[in-house]
């Protein structure tokens, strides 16, 4: 019996583009020869993943899971990608992303920690989508994810164009920390998180801002100020009122409530605080958007045709 090394199950992983356990099991069964070992795991349908794993995944499902930590809570949103909507509808899909949501609740929240992480099954994360890809045929990830926690208080979640409960195209977290009703706090977490859902804050408070994002507006603003032709003071006023309106349109507590535009998302919190009688605090947030930032290819339909008959 050939001794399956690291080496070896490293290597047949970089050829196959299959999971660690499968490789190691594939190399098992055929005393170590590479060759045999990827025409067993072809047999296994597994081999497939790897033709698979170069196409974009743009499509999928944001799922949301929420765990109960004494007075607080820990919750997790988890970006699981797919090639195309469809398989948004398959149970098999949808159920991989609950369990990798609800996975993630033990993990520090980063992807190669929820990858690493096991399922009830015993498998890892990883493994299961691998497995997952040569059933359903698509190529899948987990891309981004986020975990909140909080002491006292509440993580709300919120789903937009949800698939399913805990599923869909947009997941939002916002943790709130206090010592309130947590029905209440629950109630506010989840209007801020719709509010968020909404306008994709680029952050909770103005000192959370990127300066860089800060200084490029200003940039703007200075230039367009400086062609009207007023005087330096005049102008510098008029950077200053853009930027505080930027930040208004910007940053989560400044902007207006998307339910209620006489009051701002701090307005808010504030009342909701003095109602309670506690002390209410925005910790965080997190808005996950499916598909964000990722190039889709655009598929010539014809050209397909014609490459498959022959004609291209």
């Amino acid at each position: 019996m050939a001794e399956i090394t690291a080496a070896l199950v490293k290597e047949l992983r970089e050829k196959s583009g299959v999971g660690m356990m499968d490789c190691k099991k594939a190399l098992s069964e055929n005393n170590g020869d590479i060759e045999a070992s990827i025409d067993w795991l072809r047999a296994k349908g597994l081999s497939k993943a790897a033709k698979k794993a170069d196409r974009a995944a743009a499509e999928g499902l944001v799922a949301v899971a929420t765990a109960e930590q004494g007075a607080g809570e820990t919750a997790t949103a988890v970006e699981v990608n797919a090639e195309t909507d469809f398989v948004s509808r398959n149970d098999l899909f949808q159920g991989a992303a609950r369990q990798i949501a609800g996975a993630a609740l033990s993990t520090d929240g980063s992807v190669d920690a929820i990858t690493a992480a096991k399922l009830t099954g015993g498998e890892t994360v990883q493994d299961h989508l691998t497995n997952l890809i040569a059933t359903i045929g698509e190529n899948m990830m987990v891309r981004r994810a986020a975990k909140w926690t909080v002491e006292n208080g509440v993580v709300a979640s919120y789903i937009h164009n949800a698939t399913a409960p805990d599923l869909g195209r947009i997941g939002v977290l916002v943790a709130v920390e206090s010592t309130g009703d947590k029905a209440a706090l629950r109630d506010l977490g989840r209007k801020i998180a719709m509010h968020v859902a909404a306008t994709a804050p680029l952050s909770l408070s103005p000192d959370d801002l990127d300066p860089a994002a800060i200084e490029r507006e200003k940039a703007v603003f200075t230039e367009q100020a400086l062609e009207s032709g007023k005087p330096a003071a005049v102008v510098e006023k008029m950077i200053e009122g853009r930027i505080r309106k930027f930040l208004e349109e910007v940053v989560l507590l400044k902007q207006a409530f998307v339910m209620n535009p006489d009051q701002t998302v701090e307005q808010l919190v504030a009342e909701t605080a003095k109602t309670l009688g506690a002390p209410i605090t925005v910790k965080g947030f997190t808005r996950l958007a499916l598909g964000e930032g990722v190039e889709k290819k655009q598929d010539d339909f014809a050209a397909e045709v014609a490459s498959m008959t022959g004609q291209a």
